[in-house]
């Protein structure tokens, strides 16, 4: 597998180098050192690679979208912080071509999120809270991750139809029908998504911690090697764990 390596001089970027030797070229917006060709023009690219990994920022998503189009290429997007116009690029070029987008590569949370997903259906009429935890540096919040998790709340339940992000003032009781999202940022905090579904006289809470960035490496890896073989369409993780 030849993997061109988009974001390939950030923090992931990093850590993907250093899991695999299968990255053949890297491309952003600065140049910095590597063991691999790297560009800051997609067009001057050279080498031939089997599948983009985009672990860059949002901005740069339009040009890398119409890079894999226009050489057919599977991409699969690791980037945070999309917005609805971002997923209606993602959607126009996966009908050429394969595209895999998840807000988190981390197997752990994809399992999560199904027994979020059964959980919901489950405890109908349960308050249901989501906290997302990580460090003083990240951007955008809450993470994409938490959106993932309140997602699948939301689509498995018939009561709960809206999120409520952060909770303040003399008037913030909750309705029923509300599902809480908060963000912490603070420290080293790698990642942290609990959900918790509280009922009458009983919690339930679901935890997934993330110790290093290496699971989201290693995950984005697995997408990869899947992605490669995949017809044109818009993937997700689930796809990737269902086909093993």
């Amino acid at each position: 597998m030849k993997i061109l390596l988009s974001g390939y001089n950030g923090v992931m970027g990093h850590v993907v180098s250093e899991l695999t030797s299968d990255i053949v070229a890297g491309y952003s917006n600065v140049l910095a050192d590597a063991s691999f060709p790297v560009y800051t023009d997609l067009s001057e690219i050279k080498e031939d690679f089997d599948v983009i990994l985009d672990f860059s920022h949002p901005s740069a998503l339009k040009d890398i979208l119409n890079k894999a189009v226009s050489v057919k290429k599977p991409l699969v997007i690791a980037a945070t912080g999309l917005d609805e116009g971002h997923h209606q690029m993602i959607d126009l070029a996966s009908s050429h071509i394969p595209v895999l987008q998840s807000g988190n590569f981390s197997l752990g949370i994809n399992a999560m999120l199904d027994i979020t997903t059964a959980l919901s259906k489950m405890l109908e009429g349960y308050d249901v809270e989501i906290i997302e935890k990580h460090h003083n540096l990240k951007v955008d919040a809450p993470s994409g991750t938490a959106e993932m998790l309140l997602g699948s709340v939301l689509e498995a339940s018939d009561d709960r139809d809206h999120a409520v992000y952060g909770r303040h003032g003399n008037d913030a009781k909750r309705t029923a029908s509300e599902v809480g999202v908060h963000a912490v940022r603070g420290g080293t905090i790698v990642g942290e998504h609990s959900v918790i579904f509280a009922g009458v006289d009983e919690v339930i809470e679901i935890k997934h911690t993330a110790f290093s960035k290496k699971i989201f490496a290693q995950g984005s890896l697995k997408a990869c090697e899947f992605m490669v073989s995949a017809k044109a369409g818009r993937y997700e993780m689930k796809d990737v764990l269902n086909h093993d």
